[in-house]
């Protein structure tokens, strides 16, 4: 093989699955964009209307709404449409993963025999909690955890695509060329801003999935020591050869990010990517004592994840996002969205005046940033 050979040169859909995926993602933009938009004034001329004349008053939570919704024929073709078009996105996804996975699994095991920059640290024996054990999160066959041999990087390769495909509908695409999306950078930004004297010695990315966002923290410090632990192997491994292919040494885990193997105060900078929206309640808390435990005095836990927070949505798009976890793969979306993360927070330990959780804004949107700083 080629010596010059880069994952990123060869993770490249060919013409005919280029179109598909073009055309899943193009509908993936209309449904939840346009398509939602017309919901939305569906709901203020008609729904809401309506409600207030029978009942005194307008939906006060998602609940009231929801069966209001049912009954429109514009909300059963919106679910219908979304539920269709992630089947389409496995299925387009899963033809280039097949085509492409042989050559992947020949680069990592031609990294596995020589000599490599950082370390990767398997635990084939580590229990995943129920339920996400047995939960298809985001309805990706097989979960984060499937492998049909110890070498399978299916379900790895399988996040991935589909995390360029939903980039690429939103104009974002060309991570997987680049090895570094603008999420991780992004990250790294907003950690920097809010505080700008950081300097981390020992960095921890918890649920780095296939570790493509944890490269950016390595580039953003490069004299520190960058960890990235996640309950899948199959993910982990990933995250191992992409970064040694890459060229840059970082250390993975396949590890509970609720129960680690890591000394007390072990890390000054711990940060995690939409990890808690896909991670059950009493999980969510047992991570944040974890947490506490590991992080350094004056370290800062930063985490951004989803804006849904029911008080800064409009109504539709908190029922559309109820019929998401009921439906279509997001089962801890809105228990996670219907927390307080302050007290939460509060709850493991940390000190109230060192916690925060704000929105960020990013391109068209903003990111809900949470997280706390350990008292010295």
């Amino acid at each position: 093989m080629n010596k010059n050979f880069r994952l990123s040169d060869i993770y490249e859909p060919s013409h005919d699955e280029r179109a598909r995926q073009a055309f899943v993602g193009t509908l993936k933009a209309h449904v939840n964009g346009p398509l939602e938009v017309e919901l939305a004034q569906l709901y203020e001329s008609k729904i809401k209307p309506a409600f207030e004349a029978k009942t005194g008053h307008a939906p006060r939570s998602r609940d009231e709404a929801t069966p209001a919704f049912n009954a429109e024929p514009m909300y059963q073709t919106w679910g219908a449409m979304v539920y269709t078009s992630q089947d389409f996105m496995w299925e387009t996804v899963g033809d280039t993963v097949d085509r492409l996975r042989p050559a992947f699994e020949a680069r990592a095991k031609e990294i596995a025999a020589g000599k490599r920059l950082g370390t990767l640290t398997l635990n084939p024996a580590l229990e995943i909690p129920e339920p996400i054990a047995s939960t298809e999160i985001h309805r990706q066959p097989g979960n984060y955890f499937f492998q049909n041999t110890p070498d399978d990087l299916t379900a790895a390769m399988l996040y991935m695509g589909t995390v360029e495909l939903y980039r690429a509908a939103k104009g974002l695409g060309g991570a997987a060329k680049t090895g570094e999306p603008m999420t991780g950078p992004f990250i790294a930004k907003v950690v920097t801003d809010k505080f700008p004297d950081i300097k981390p010695k020992r960095i921890l990315d918890i649920g780095c999935a296939t570790g493509i966002e944890t490269v950016a923290y390595k580039r953003r410090w490069p004299e520190a020591e960058v960890h990235g632990l996640d309950l899948s192997g199959p993910l982990v491994r990933f995250a191992h050869v992409w970064a040694e292919d890459k060229g840059v040494d970082m250390h993975f885990h396949q590890m509970n990010a609720a129960h680690t193997s890591f000394p007390d105060g072990h890390f000054d900078l711990i940060v995690s990517h939409i990890l808690f929206h896909e991670t059950w309640h009493d999980v969510q808390d047992a991570i944040m004592r974890e947490v506490k435990r590991i992080l350094a005095p004056g370290g800062h836990f930063v985490n951004a994840d989803v804006p849904y927070q029911p008080a800064v949505l409009p109504m539709t798009k908190q029922v559309t996002n109820a019929w998401q976890v009921k439906h279509n793969g997001e089962p801890y979306w809105t228990g996670f969205a219907d927390r307080d993360v302050r007290q939460s927070l509060i709850g493991a330990g940390f000190a109230p005046d060192s916690v925060f959780a704000d929105y960020v804004p990013i391109g068209q949107g903003q990111y809900y940033f949470f997280g706390a700083t350990q008292k010295t």
